[in-house]
């Protein structure tokens, strides 16, 4: 069976990606593909996985997980999501690192589905607008006190990736921005519901009624009617062609009100970010979707 765990991060296509793969179940699961809800499992593999920290993880636990799935026949490919898989929004960036935990709670996914091909989906997003939004969501009242007197410019996602690359190199590991998911959407999903390039999914364009104004996304589809076996390449310069003309410049920009978050300070971090998307692409074993 391939597994196929979503984890995070907290705060970037918040379950859309899980409801499109949903809203095209039927031609998934004639592919032997399986999407259960989120709500079916979450709390179920949180408990899995606290249990595996104190008592450590029970022979058959592969196979009562599958069986309280309530399948009929094993999937060939089984495709999970929790933004909360390596941990809480206070456990997201504590200790002056991403996702501290991301290592040990791979591994127990790792031993549990042993015998599986498992690949892990990660979307990351910029610091300067992750770090704020993420302290809203947890009890810390300062960027200093959540990273435990970490500077934010020290924040790299690559560490988190590599650290998770190095304890089980045999996981292939699938990355891309937030920022970029409006053009790169419909790949995302094809890459993690392992259809081919050219098949076509209900919500691929999705996120673009988000961001673009009605009129452009009438012409939009017009343009794709016309010109339909267009290839991936050729669909992203589209589309980044009509942002470029209807985007909404209010639904793409985000306002940042956090004490000591300057406009120089979220202009460094961006910098530095672009820095580690382009290290993260260069890390064996990683697949980075990129406009």
């Amino acid at each position: 069976m391939q597994l196929v765990i979503h984890a995070g991060a907290h705060i970037t296509d918040e379950d859309r990606l899980m409801k499109c793969l949903l809203n095209n179940q039927d031609m998934l699961r004639e592919r032997g593909t399986q999407v259960p809800h989120p709500t079916t499992y979450r709390r179920m593999l949180r408990d899995v996985l606290h249990a595996a920290r104190q008592k450590g993880i029970a022979a058959d636990t592969r196979e009562v997980l599958l069986d309280e799935l309530g399948f009929e026949d094993e999937p060939t490919r089984l495709i999970l999501a929790n933004p909360g898989f390596f941990g809480t929004p206070k456990m997201a960036a504590s200790n002056g690192e991403f996702y501290s935990s991301a290592q040990p709670r791979i591994e127990i996914f790792r031993q549990i589905f042993h015998n599986d091909e498992v690949e892990m989906f990660f979307g990351i997003r910029n610091p300067a607008t992750f770090l704020p939004s993420i302290l809203a969501q947890t009890k810390y009242d300062s960027i200093d006190a959540y990273l435990n007197g970490t500077a934010p410019t020290e924040m790299r996602w690559s560490e988190m990736i590599t650290r998770v690359r190095a304890a089980i190199p045999d996981i292939p590991i699938t990355v891309w921005c937030n920022e970029d998911t409006p053009v790169i959407w419909g790949q995302i999903l094809r890459e993690m519901a392992g259809v081919e390039a050219t098949q076509e999914l209900a919500g691929e364009y999705a996120l673009l009624r988000e961001i673009m104004s009605r009129e452009g996304m009438k012409r939009f589809k017009t343009y794709l009617a016309g010109n339909p076996g267009m290839t991936e390449i050729q669909k992203r310069r589209v589309i980044t062609a009509f942002l470029d003309k209807f985007a909404q410049e209010d639904a793409i920009e985000e306002e940042l009100d956090l004490s000591g978050w300057t406009e120089e300070l979220v202009n460094e971090l961006t910098d530095l970010y672009d820095e580690d998307v382009y290290a993260i692409g260069r890390i064996p074993g990683v697949t980075l979707i990129e406009p």
